[in-house]
């Protein structure tokens, strides 16, 4: 295979440490390449090809991914354009089960030859691992389905529409920041097409055309008198959705003490807001460290159940397969296995899925070939079970996969990766109106910010975009400096109501890293606004 080719967006300044480096796999294309998804029926000839030759070498068991994975970044800041990358990568990745161990390899290079040979190595390494083998692979078993296919339900396709559109809107964004006083902005349009075709021995041939699209911004005022600067990013989310997304609607907005957004955004009124909203933030008033009640929109809490519910529950981690960017788990087998363990309150109903319409993780099958469902992580309050792939399935007593498989790349090996996880609404009536009413003393915080987690996923620290301060019942006034502070467990069994699921929104990662060598993945985060009892603020500006 031929070594593989890396575009990085790098030192643009975007005020997000998670935009510094993000790895591009692919080769530049030209902006106006077709991006029809390809014959299916030569896919299949090709995959088939990989399936005998891996057989023909002592496979009991072969999946073939081919991969056409295409990317385009429209970056700006103020009045200029900063980057435009478009990428495209296309090839094949084989993996096998040979003398009980696994074994993988990949190549660019489309020939039937090529990809025999790729196969045949896949074998050869799978024979080679053998030998360090303490005890076989088990894999869950999985039923053909076929030829099937599953594609992202958009409206519009975001690489069919002219750059020069993007361009125009992300100009129109930054206008708008500008004039509402803000004194910096970056703003970028992130768009993703993952073209796969899965096959494997146990008779599966699935096509999937998978679409995702994170609009986004970030926003710097500076008080000219006194130096000082506050921030205000983007309050969008990463959606599995096309360019409708972008394309405002009165109906999907949700007046508060700012406008939110459902599955449409209005990325221009947005940037305005954050742009009024920044300067607010320079005359807010410093949080005064203590106890209060908060009221977390999901715009916020998204991230709390990814670092604190999402990561913990990984399998791989809980057993210490996996430590890379997140740590291991402290959700050990003994917890789950007692059938009692409280991880939260009996309003924290938290559960995964692939299928949620609109998210990032909805596809139709995962990277092994098994269909996506839905199912929980935590009932009641109680831990019930994991994420699982189909070589982990039978650690837990499952006789098949959960469906949480996933590679970023054809060339990259697929393994177990987070599935959308979310708290489920609550079942009563409530809005979020009325949820602040009965709050005393309490900060109202919209918008995910800067966090730290320990290895275990179990002490944190969160910030925010916006807070605001609830006095008897009211909103007060904006703060700032605010941060949370808990461990996972005490956190969440603080939670004493969650809104009803007509506040009920998505947010998300659209570059979530894991494994060595790193992958990076999307995944969403549905709750409805919720509210947690007594927990620890502290003032982020305070000096000791």
């Amino acid at each position: 295979m031929k070594r593989r080719n890396f575009l990085q967006i790098a030192g643009m300044g975007v005020g997000a440490s998670m935009l510094a480096n993000i790895p591009i796999v692919g080769n530049a294309v030209p902006l106006d390449r077709p991006w029809d998804p390809g014959d299916v029926a030569l896919k299949k000839q090709l995959a088939d090809v990989a399936l005998n030759a891996a057989r023909s070498k002592g496979a009991t068991y072969t999946d073939v991914r081919i991969g056409r994975y295409l990317n385009q970044f429209v970056v700006t800041r103020e009045d200029k354009v900063q980057n435009i990358v478009n990428t495209e990568s296309y090839g094949i990745g084989v993996r096998v089960i040979a003398n009980g161990s696994w074994g993988f390899a990949a190549t660019d290079n489309m020939d039937k030859d090529s990809i025999a040979k790729a196969a045949e190595l896949a074998v050869s390494i799978a024979k080679e691992n053998a030998r360090l083998l303490t005890e076989p692979v088990q894999l869950a078993p999985q039923k053909g389905f076929g030829e099937v296919s599953w594609k992202t339900p958009i409206e519009k396709n975001a690489f069919e529409v002219p750059v020069k559109e993007k361009v125009d809107l992300l100009m129109g964004v930054n206008s708008a920041a500008m004039q509402a006083g803000a004194n910096y902005i970056n703003s970028i349009l992130f768009l993703v097409n993952e073209q796969k075709y899965f096959a494997s021995t146990d008779g599966s041939y699935i096509d999937q055309d998978i679409h995702r699209i994170w609009p986004t911004f970030f926003i710097t005022k500076i008080d000219a008198t006194t130096g000082k600067f506050e921030t205000r990013n983007a309050l969008s989310a990463p959606r599995g959705m096309g360019y409708e997304y972008v394309m405002p609607s009165a109906a999907e907005k949700i007046s508060s003490q700012t406008t939110l957004y459902r599955n449409r955004y209005d990325m221009i009124e947005d940037a305005k807001l954050g742009g009024q909203q920044a300067g607010e933030k320079i005359k807010a008033k410093s949080v005064e460290a203590g106890k209060y009640d908060l009221i977390l929109d999901p715009s916020h809490l998204w991230l709390t159940i990814h670092e604190s519910v999402g990561h913990p529950t990984e399998l791989d981690r809980v057993l210490g397969y996996e430590a890379n960017f997140a740590g291991t788990s402290f959700l050990t087998l003994d917890k789950w296995q007692s059938k009692n363990f409280k991880f939260g309150s009996n309003n924290v109903n938290i559960f995964a899925d692939k299928k949620q319409p609109g998210s990032l993780g909805a596809v139709g099958y995962d990277d092994e070939g098994v269909a996506t469902q839905e199912w929980d992580l935590i009932k009641e309050g109680v831990l019930v079970n994991y994420q699982t792939i189909r070589d982990q399935a039978h650690i837990l007593g499952l006789n098949a996969s959960q469906g949480c498989c996933y590679a970023d790349n054809w060339s990259s090996v697929q393994f177990q990766r987070m599935p959308n996880v979310s708290l489920a609404p609550g079942k009563s009536p409530l809005a979020v109106a009325d949820m602040i009413k009965n709050v005393e003393k309490g900060i109202y915080i919209i918008g995910d910010g800067s966090f730290s987690i320990d290895q275990q996923r179990y002490n944190f620290q969160f910030g925010g975009q916006l807070f605001y301060e609830i006095k008897d019942g009211k909103i007060a006034g904006m703060l700032k400096d605010v941060a949370y502070q808990s461990n996972t467990q005490e956190f969440w069994n603080s939670c004493v109501a969650v809104a009803d699921e007509k506040d009920y929104r998505l947010g998300g990662s659209f570059f979530d890293g894991k494994g060595q060598p790193p992958q990076s993945s999307a995944v969403s985060h549905g709750a409805s606004t919720a509210r947690f009892n007594g927990v620890n603020v502290i003032n982020t500006a305070r000096k000791i």
